[in-house]
């Protein structure tokens, strides 16, 4: 039998600055698994655009406004997540996980536009909530002083998730079905790791909180009451914060392989051979940020980070020499990456136990509904400017709010989570 409170290796990848037991090893791995496979499933619309806008015939202002049509999920996604607060993350976590397999798989065999959008649609759903979960549970499970490693770590999974899906993406002119074999070799993993997560125990704090009898509605509106009363300063800049975010970032992020394969006239595996090795050094980078931030601070970390990202995708889209494509798709996308954990980081930080699942929900949906309204608003840009580029600078214009937002909220590096809620 497994010793949980034994000290947990890592040898699989970077170690921790401080111990860890293998209880929190085997969640992070469970855990983990799903952020790689979701960073593989949620980046093959963002890779495959251009073949999947030609079996479909998506006109060229509506590429933006299909991927909106999917951001509308993050509203029931955010309904699943916050439940948790009310029936723990375990048996949540047990049912995003298969749905989401169930719907990746679904997305393969869609036999027109409308099942395609309806298909990833419910991928979203449940890959949005999952999402939102993953880092809750790493937040409540990782002691104090490797919160920042555990983010970055995540992060980096991400990252070789979508590394694995440009590598395959490379092929798609071969693989039989093109686009639709992507998406059946990302469902297959995530029924094997719904298989596993049966061993996925319930998070220590959520577990060791006093539950009480109240109906669920009521306990709901409670909660929401009280934790607006306790702390509206925060809630405020965080959700300032996260809105100006997902509306600057979300259009630059989708359209840039796009972007590559339309106007610089990549080939797809030329596309590879740009992410993976960016991918590569983006992973070493958001590692590095994490474990920084545990030392310096979030805050100087999300500003930086965030400001990086921004600068970056700005001059991705404004006619950069070819020359510099490589290095600044690799550093906007560690900016994005990285500067997303840090912002929501922020939510899961600053809050109570109770609170933490719901809050980490409202995050993803006002962060994910600016960046749907931010995707509908490029096709109008789009038919104004008769380009991408200049109507994805237009939207990055909200970047500083994000910055002046994350100055009004408390530093919670180094801080157990008791300390920074009083929860």
């Amino acid at each position: 039998m497994t010793n949980d409170s034994a000290p947990a290796r890592f040898l699989w990848l970077l170690r921790p600055p401080v111990q860890i037991d293998r209880r929190t090893e085997r969640i992070f791995l469970l855990i983990g698994s799903a952020v790689f496979f979701a960073g593989y499933d949620m980046n093959i619309f963002f890779l495959a655009a251009p073949q999947i806008q030609a079996t479909f015939h998506i006109p060229e202002n509506q590429i933006a406004l299909t991927t909106a049509y999917f951001r509308l999920a993050a509203v029931f996604a955010m309904l699943i997540a916050a439940s948790a607060d009310l029936v723990g993350r375990r048996r949540l976590l047990l049912v995003t996980i298969f749905g989401q397999a169930v719907f990746t798989l679904a997305t393969a065999f869609a036999d027109g536009y409308a099942s395609f959008v309806w298909a990833q649609f419910f991928t979203r759903v449940f890959g949005y909530a999952e999402e939102m979960l993953c880092f809750v549970v790493i937040v409540e499970e990782v002691t104090a002083r490797a919160r920042g490693w555990a983010n970055g770590t995540l992060t980096s999974m991400d990252f070789v998730g979508a590394g694995v899906a440009s590598l395959i993406f490379a092929a798609v002119t071969v693989l039989p079905g093109g686009w639709r074999a992507l998406y059946v070799m990302g469902a297959v993993p995530l029924f094997l790791v719904a298989f596993l997560r049966r061993r996925l125990p319930e998070t220590a704090r959520f577990a060791a909180q006093e539950h009480k009898t109240k109906s669920k509605f009521t306990e709901t509106m409670d909660m929401l009451r009280d934790m607006v009363r306790q702390y509206p300063g925060r809630l405020a800049a965080i959700f300032i914060a996260v809105s100006a975010w997902g509306f600057a970032i979300s259009a630059a992020t989708l359209l840039a392989s796009k972007v590559l394969q339309s106007d610089y006239h990549y080939q797809p595996w030329q596309t590879t051979a740009l992410f993976v090795p960016g991918g590569l050094i983006g992973l070493g980078l958001a590692i590095a940020a994490g474990r920084l931030s545990d030392r310096v601070g979030r805050k100087p970390m999300a500003i930086a980070i965030v400001t990086l990202c921004g600068v970056c995708f700005y001059l991705f889209y404004g006619g950069a020499p070819a020359w510099a494509m490589p290095i600044l798709w690799t550093l906007a996308f560690f900016g994005f990456f990285s500067g997303d954990v840090l912002v929501a980081g922020f939510a899961l930080e600053i809050v109570p136990t109770h609170y933490r699942a719901t809050v980490s929900g409202l995050r993803y949906l006002v962060e994910i509904s600016m960046g749907a309204l931010a995707l509908m608003l490029e096709g109008h840009l789009y038919d104004r400017f008769h380009a991408h580029g200049p109507a994805i600078q237009l939207l990055l214009a909200t970047i500083p709010i994000t910055l002046i937002a994350l100055l009004f909220l408390p530093e919670p590096a180094g801080k157990t989570l008791e300390e920074m809620s009083g929860g």
